[in-house]
């Protein structure tokens, strides 16, 4: 045994796959096939979100990390997205988003850290306590779910790489693969490539702040952000950025996408205000998915979408209708 043992290649310890994720990709692919169905035996049949897999998580014990609103079905919250790089209409993403490519991924942490580095999904799969999250999500198109995200803090990834006393932001960008994203080589693109978001240093270590590997007690499906993605739930979605590949903490406040593009209309903190309009449309009230034209579902939106009790000390003495 032991001469078989010396005539095997020499691989760096770096290199072995850690026996936890080993056994979880093992009992990924042995479940691949019956999680499918086992979502139309729960009743809530997937919409392209097939090659999910089942994840193991904990209940959160997290204040305000729950709410006992009806959830929205998982056909919905995957069949009407938001995800530019696959199209600009609500379908695109699920026709679309299979053909990207989310194993291997890593993602990389620099700036402003003590230890820049890498993180590669199975470090991340493997490093943090998952827990669900039931959170009421609202796009600043006047639309919102309620969908229940798997996830750990962001506080606990940053706290990893150390961030040093002059961090004061934090800056996200997605994947940026043309081949992959169809949306990116569209000559009526309006974004400027790859897709660019940011927050605040508080607001990121906020214990509301979710890195998010899941849904519905599985990974995340393609047009919903795969691999990983964030969930900041006081804020409109589109903050909330998907297919992480690179954060950066930084002193000066970054620019983002859609400040970039219209900064009246899409302002750096983004929370949700319903006293703050945005310029062509109201934002006292929300559409409240699954809804129709005859059936619209229709509700007063809540002050930072209902998290006030725990995020308004972050703005005490803010001019929020300035600082939108």
């Amino acid at each position: 045994m032991s001469q078989r043992i010396r005539n095997w290649p020499i691989i760096p310890s770096s290199e072995i796959t850690p026996e936890p994720v080993w056994l979880q990709r093992r009992a990924f692919m042995k479940a691949a096939a019956l999680s499918a169905a086992g979502a139309v035996g729960a009743g809530v049949a997937p919409s392209g979100a097939s090659t999910s897999m089942p994840l193991t998580y904990s209940k959160t014990d997290c204040s305000g990390c729950q709410t006992d609103e009806p959830m929205t079905p998982l056909d919905d919250v995957t069949s009407y997205n938001n995800f530019y790089e696959f199209g600009t209409d609500k379908s695109d993403p699920a026709k679309y988003a299979h053909a990207l490519t989310t194993d291997p991924w890593s993602i990389e942490v620099g700036g402003l850290v003590k230890k820049p580095g890498t993180l590669h999904l199975e470090d991340i799969m493997s490093g943090f306590d998952l827990e669900e999250r039931i959170y009421r999500f609202r796009c600043v198109e006047a639309w919102s779910m309620v969908v229940p995200w798997i996830g750990f803090p962001l506080s606990e990834l940053l706290a990893r790489f150390e961030p040093t006393s002059d961090a004061r932001f934090v800056s996200f960008k997605t994947l940026y693969r043309p081949a992959e994203m169809r949306g990116t080589r569209s000559f009526t693109s309006v974004i400027d490539w790859p897709y660019r978001e940011g927050l605040r240093l508080d607001e990121a270590l906020h214990p509301l702040t979710l890195m998010t590997v899941g849904l519905y007690g599985r990974t995340l499906p393609n047009q919903s952000g795969a691999p990983l993605r964030l969930i900041v739930p006081w804020k409109y979605g589109f903050k909330s950025i998907k297919s992480i590949v690179s954060i950066e903490l930084t002193s000066r406040q970054p620019q983002t996408s859609w400040q970039s593009l219209a900064a009246n209309e899409y302002g750096f903190y983004s929370n949700v205000n319903p006293h703050v309009d945005h310029p062509r449309w109201s934002q006292r009230y929300e559409r409240r998915l699954p809804s129709s034209l005859f059936s619209p579902n229709r509700i007063a939106t809540q002050m930072f979408n209902g998290y006030e009790a725990q995020v308004a000390p972050l703005y005490e003495g803010l001019d929020l209708k300035k600082f939108y």
